[in-house]
């Protein structure tokens, strides 16, 4: 049952799942990582609604220019016949009158459509001003060029082994580090612990149990989703350690805490269906039976 429940991974363990609406239990490269895709949808959001914005001015220019157009015919047209009325001798005065009256139509037509090209060139104005307003600048780019070279740097630093200068008594061996990370953690020094597990992380020694201690640094601290973030590495790297009753249920209760009430379900039965012999699989009935 631990290892079915632990290869759903991505569904018993929302902690640092990028793609949910609300991640939580994310690494420092992980949080990296999603502002940085937060900002590149933001400069994609913004140049897409410029491009829609250009087309659509474009869409209004042409429309403006067969208007333009259409005006200037009839202009000349209009001239011409107001030269031939002006010009009338033998003209009835009927003949006259209709023409007038036609002429006074097209006119009032040619009004009509300046009165539409001011109309779309005020479209127009408000199009350019709310291009104006939501421009991707120069500045933009170049902030999310410098936040793209500083995460790479951090992802960088994060993969580098620690050295004597940046984590106390790295000097030493992995296995009398580990013993120091213990001591620090059983005497609640937790920062300190969390260097040197951190340490061992990164010189690969018993990774499985060092994410195991920095999730249960982060339990006693109430961190709930970082914990989750590092019981669910744990999980992954070896879910037959002997620590993986407590592991279970320090996550079934991280994940109550923070609102997954039906994963925490599942963790707390699964303890009961595969450690009945165990101490935690009576306290995991009793949480259970507490759940709604």
């Amino acid at each position: 049952m631990p290892s079915l429940l632990f290869a759903a991974e991505p569904s018993a363990f929302g902690a640092g799942k990028l793609d949910s609406p609300n991640p939580y239990g994310l690494t420092e490269t992980e949080k990296q990582i999603l502002s940085t895709k937060k900002a590149i949808d933001t400069i994609e959001e913004k140049t897409f609604s410029q491009l829609s914005r250009v087309e659509s001015i474009q869409e209004r220019m042409d429309g403006l220019q067969s208007i333009v157009e259409g005006l200037n015919e009839k202009s000349q047209v209009q001239t011409l016949e107001l030269k031939q009325l002006q010009s009338a001798r033998d003209m009835s005065e009927s003949e006259m009158s209709q023409r007038f009256i036609k002429l006074e139509e097209r006119i009032a037509v040619s009004e009509a459509q300046v009165v539409q090209i001011k109309t779309v060139l005020k479209e127009l104005t408000q199009l350019i001003d709310a291009i104006n307003t939501n421009y991707v600048t120069k500045d933009e780019l170049n902030r999310l060029i410098n936040d793209v070279n500083q995460f790479k740097s951090t992802v960088g630093k994060s993969l580098k082994v620690g050295t004597a200068s940046t984590v106390e008594g790295t000097s030493a061996s992995s296995l009398e580090i580990s013993n120091k990370a213990f001591a620090h953690y059983k005497k609640k020094e937790y920062d300190k612990a969390i260097a040197l597990y951190t340490h061992l992380i990164q010189k690969n020694y018993k990774p499985a149990r060092a994410h195991y201690m920095i999730g249960e640094i982060y339990y006693y601290k109430s961190e709930y989703a970082k914990a989750l973030g590092y019981f669910k590495e744990s999980a992954k790297l070896f879910d037959k350690a002997d620590y993986m009753p407590t592991l279970m249920m320090h996550s079934a209760v991280c994940m109550e805490k923070t609102g997954d009430v039906e994963n925490a379900k599942r963790f707390l039965e699964a303890i009961i269906a595969n450690y009945p012999s165990d101490k935690l699989a009576s306290d995991a009935q009793v949480r259970l039976n507490k759940l709604p």
